[in-house]
This record gives structure tokens, C-alpha cells and sequence, in this order.
């Protein structure tokens, strides 16, 4: 077993337990350098590299209408985290009693008593505990005083500018998603639940896979040539996002197109990779151009693909 849930039952089973911990949304470059050192430093003593993750977001429970959209979901983030070489990922329970517990005696009793913890590696921006009041200075204290051994690490700027999950959100918001990459170090990646949807793509020929996008960050509204996966393949698509003006629709929907592809992926996990922005979202004055325009859309997906 490698995805363990609650901090508090797990007791002393990992040999000399080198941990790091925060939400890591997106799981980006600032996030690959913690989890790296952690695994390094693991291996260095001959113990277990683990990461303590949270679900929901903290913002998401403190304070509900200021909740962040998520890069990825919980799946996802457990997934990116364990291809970095951790042996185990802790997903806590975020409740308001855990957002309760002083930083200082979370340090004392439920990692180093309960968790026997030998190693603890952060980011230099790091805050936990009651009103977030611990941070780095607190942990290099009690460091000291517990034997544990600390490591802060520094920040990871790309383009001058400090990588994290926020930078990463307000990039994508924008539609630089080559930024967004950059900062990544991969291509905005998220999987999602098929879900029921108008039809209509199958009806002009083009049968799309509606997907379930409430709480995700997604780019602008537009026609990206994107990659999917349902199976461990990765297939060309051509995704739509936005309202569909030309049906008037009211919410806004992410639909995707695997091409060459005929099937039914309904309650399926969905994975999607943006690749390029394809065009804008156009209103047509009839169904007859729009479907002309998913052919030309779909055309240059094509020849996109062919040169990657």
C-alpha cells in the first residue's frame, strides 16, 4: 500500500520516516524540488521518503467562498507525487479541528511522537497549524531541540517570476499555457468524469466526451488540440471550451473529441493534456459553418500531432 489516509492511525511503520507536507496543487517545479530533496535525503539514512498531503484545500474549509480552482484532483496529485519517487503519500482529512491544532505540538506529537519522524523538508514559504502560524523558523527550532533533521528549501523562480500554484493558475486563467508548462515542467494535465452532455457532438459527427469541470482551472475559452487518455494511451483530441454560442447554452462545458476514436468513455476518468490553443470560441450563423469549422479545427490538430 503507498496512499495511506489520517496522519493519526498510522503509528510508527516506516523506518526512519523522512516527511514533507503541504496541499501541492499541480504538483510543479517548486513542488519537484521539495519531493526530490526528500527522496534523496530518504535514501541518504536508509529510510522512507513520504509526502502528508490535504483534502479538501484548506481554503476550501476555512473559508469556502475564497476556495482556489484546483489545478488537478486529489488522483491526480497522489499520482504526480509517487512518480516522484516517494514511497508513500499520507492524504489528511482537512477538517476544523485538524485547522485547530498549534503548529508546535503537531510538530512534537503527531510527527515526531506518532510518526517517529527522522527527516522533515519544506518550502521557505511554508505555513501549518492554528491561523498558520507555523513556518520554516518554527521547524529549524524545534529541529534543534528534537534531533530532527530540517531542510528549507529556496524558492524556484522560471522567467524571473516564483513558481507556484497560484503563478501556475493565474497563467493558465490567461492562456499562457507555455508559461503555465514552464512552470509545471509538463503540460497542464488533469483528469475528469465523463459525464451525460446535449448529444450534440455525436449528432454533427463528431462525438465528444462531456466532462464534469466544476472547481478546475481551465485556459480561456476556445478549441485547443489537446491529448487524452482513458486507458493508458494517450490519443489526439481537439477539446472546445466555453458556452457554445451558437446553441446559446448557459454553462459552461469542456468537451472533448478523441480522434479516430468511436466509443463509449461515459463514467470513465478522463485524462486530458492541453497542447495548443486552436482558435477563440465563435458564434456561427449556422450549424452547416460550425461543422465546417470543426472539420478545419480537427484538420490542423491533425497536422499538429504529425509534427510532434
Amino acid at each position: 500500500m503507498r496512499v495511506w489516509r489520517h496522519l493519526e492511525h498510522l503509528g510508527r511503520r516506516f523506518p526512519r520516516p523522512v516527511l514533507t507536507l503541504g496541499n501541492f496543487d499541480g504538483v510543479h517545479r517548486g513542488h519537484q524540488a521539495i519531493v526530490r530533496r526528500t527522496v534523496e535525503l530518504a535514501r541518504q539514512v536508509g529510510g522512507t521518503a513520504l509526502a502528508l498531503t490535504f483534502e479538501p484545500h484548506p481554503v476550501a474549509v476555512l473559508m469556502p467562498g475564497r476556495a482556489p480552482a484546483r489545478l488537478m484532483d486529489l488522483h491526480t496529485r497522489v499520482a504526480c507525487l509517487l512518480e516522484l519517487g516517494l514511497d508513500h503519500v499520507i492524504v489528511q482529512r482537512f477538517t476544523p479541528a485538524f485547522a485547530a491544532i498549534e503548529p508546535e505540538p503537531f510538530v512534537r506529537q503527531w510527527l515526531v511522537d506518532n510518526l517517529g519522524l527522522y527527516g522533515l523538508v519544506v518550502g521557505h514559504r511554508v505555513r501549518f497549524g492554528h491561523l498558520r502560524r507555523g513556518d520554516a523558523t518554527l521547524l529549524q527550532r524545534l529541529g534543534k531541540e528534537l534531533g530532527l533533521a530540517v531542510e528549507i528549501i529556496g524558492k524556484v523562480e522560471v522567467q524571473g517570476r516564483l513558481v507556484s500554484s497560484s503563478a501556475v493558475r493565474s497563467a493558465i486563467h490567461e492562456g499562457k499555457l507555455e508559461l503555465a508548462e514552464e512552470m509545471l515542467g509538463r503540460p497542464h494535465t488533469f483528469a475528469a468524469r465523463v459525464i451525460s452532455g446535449h448529444n450534440r457532438g455525436k449528432q454533427l459527427g463528431f462525438p465528444t466526451a462531456n466532462l464534469e469541470i466544476r472547481g478546475l482551472v481551465l485556459p480561456p475559452d476556445g478549441v485547443y488540440a489537446v491529448a487524452a487518455c482513458f486507458d493508458g494511451t494517450w490519443r489526439p483530441a481537439v477539446a472546445n471550451i466555453g458556452n457554445n454560442p451558437t446553441f446559446a447554452d448557459r454553462e459552461r462545458s469542456l468537451e472533448v473529441h478523441i480522434l479516430d476514436f468511436r466509443g463509449d468513455l461515459y463514467g470513465r476518468r478522463l485524462w486530458v493534456r492541453f497542447v495548443r490553443r486552436l482558435r477563440g470560441e465563435i458564434r456561427f450563423p449556422s450549424v452547416e459553418l460550425l461543422v465546417e469549422q470543426i472539420r478545419r479545427d480537427i484538420a490542423e490538430a491533425r497536422a499538429l500531432f504529425a509534427k510532434l
